[in-house]
């Protein structure tokens, strides 16, 4: 890819706005999530033990729960119907992990209640799976060969890699707004504000690494027309 754009100036600066937004994102979020980890929540028991409620308050029971290594490395997976949650949100009490456990709890709920984008991301899953590993090398193969065919499908498979970016935005900005409801309906003032906090700081690493995608898309598709 690189070779191909040689010292194109364009994307020079989209793969700089990538790691820009990445970096500064991802400083966000750990600030955030650090310091509503010093505060403790207005419930009694862990992250996990505030998840579960949520989930029997949703009408939701047979979610498992398993700790998982690593720092916000936490997650739910629909293959074991199981929220995997890091040693801090499992098994601490500060609003920061309870906020982080009631997101993966909204992921649970919004795959018993078939939420419509959680279903069609499962549904996309297999075909990112492919296309995240391939689509590079048909480009690659497509501009080697001078063949414009392979360079259009190559953008296609793209393509569904950068639907996939958009359609994971609304399934976790919907868990996340599940959460504060939740916290607010169920806890306090101080509950709701630094799940609020958190979860728009996690959100915005989704929303950036979406933009970017959006962007190298639309600008290779625009060197693609110019070259022909």
């Amino acid at each position: 890819m690189y070779y191909y754009m040689g010292y194109d100036m364009g994307y020079m600066l989209i793969a700089l706005l990538a790691t820009a937004l990445g970096a500064l994102t991802q400083s966000y979020i750990q600030r955030m999530y650090a310091k509503w980890s010093t505060v403790d929540a207005s419930f009694d028991g862990t992250g996990a033990d505030v998840a579960k409620r949520m989930l029997r308050s949703a009408g939701v029971d047979g979610v498992g729960f398993a700790r998982i290594d690593g720092t916000l490395t936490d997650h739910y997976d629909p293959r074991d119907n199981t929220l995997h949650l890091s040693q801090d949100n499992c098994f601490g009490g500060s609003v920061a992990s309870v906020a982080v456990a009631c997101h993966e709890a909204g992921h649970a709920i919004q795959h018993a209640q078939g939420y419509s984008p959680v279903q069609i991301r499962t549904a996309l899953v297999p075909v990112v799976n492919l296309t995240q590993s391939t689509w590079s090398l048909v480009f690659l193969a497509g501009i080697l060969l001078q063949m414009t065919g392979l360079i259009q499908i190559a953008l296609i498979l793209f393509g569904a890699s950068v639907l996939f970016q958009l359609v994971t935005l609304p399934v976790e900005l919907d868990a996340s707004h599940r959460a504060v409801e939740f916290l607010q309906s169920q806890g306090q003032a101080i509950d709701q504000q630094g799940a609020r906090e958190v979860l728009t700081a996690a959100a915005l690493t989704y929303v950036a690494a979406a933009l970017t995608s959006v962007i190298q898309l639309l600008y290779l598709m625009s060197r693609t027309r110019s070259r022909r």
